[in-house]
């Protein structure tokens, strides 16, 4: 990790700056900023978020909502769905990735605004895929959101997430990643996917929610 420095010339690398953790590098910074995300986590808000209605279910198998996200990123999706009431187990194989949500959630545990949904939200450094087959309980919900291309958003957006592409490639074994969802035995897969992207590994959902860009496709599955 480097002292703070100008980073433009060099590799992508960490920069403990004030404000936090942040990955620079040929001019691009990225930090897993939670505070950004309080506007969407306010109640009436929260409840019209897709990933929050995709993730509803009846009734929760061990009394608290309870879900997996196996493929964590910057972590904002698992925010959500914290938010929301969900514990969540988080997973994220790139380590420099995993080093900036650990930033970010050390972060977000001292904001008051923040800290109630954090407290539900616990990150694991590695592969989800042996952990799922390993659960001696079942999830409600296991959330896979497979790197994909980047999608035909603003410059900006682009160049947020350059980095981020540049670390962690998109799954290179889908039906893998799927299996292994399947044998958590949850309620409920749902699948972060492209708005027009193909669905992951071939497999048909039970029902889609789409948005502009996004949609999550979900997979009931029998108890």
């Amino acid at each position: 990790m480097k002292n703070a420095s100008d980073t433009r010339n060099d590799p992508p690398a960490l920069v403990r700056r004030p404000e936090g953790l942040t990955l620079e590098g040929g001019g691009l910074t990225l930090r897993a900023d939670f505070e950004a995300m309080l506007p969407r986590l306010k109640r009436d808000r929260l409840n019209r978020e897709l990933l929050v209605r995709a993730a509803r279910i009846r009734q929760p198998l061990n009394g608290t909502p309870t879900a997996v996200d196996a493929t964590a990123g910057l972590g904002e999706d698992a925010l959500l769905l914290a938010a929301a009431g969900f514990a969540v187990r988080l997973f994220e194989r790139d380590p420099v990735i995993a080093a900036l949500l650990e930033d970010a959630l050390e972060r977000a545990a001292r904001n008051p605004a923040l800290s109630g949904a954090v407290a539900r939200m616990t990150l694991t450094e590695g592969d989800s895929i042996p952990y799922l087959g390993q659960l001696t309980e079942a999830p409600d919900v296991v959330l896979l959101d497979p790197m994909f291309p980047e999608r035909k958003k603003s410059g900006l957006v682009k160049k947020k997430f350059q980095l981020l592409h540049g670390l962690e490639a998109p799954a290179a074994d889908e039906e893998a990643l799927l299996m292994a969802a399947r044998r958590a035995r949850p309620q409920k897969i749902i699948i972060k996917r492209p708005l027009k992207g193909p669905y992951l590994a071939g497999v048909r959902p039970t029902s889609s929610l789409s948005g502009r860009a996004i949609r999550y496709d979900c997979l009931a599955l029998p108890r």
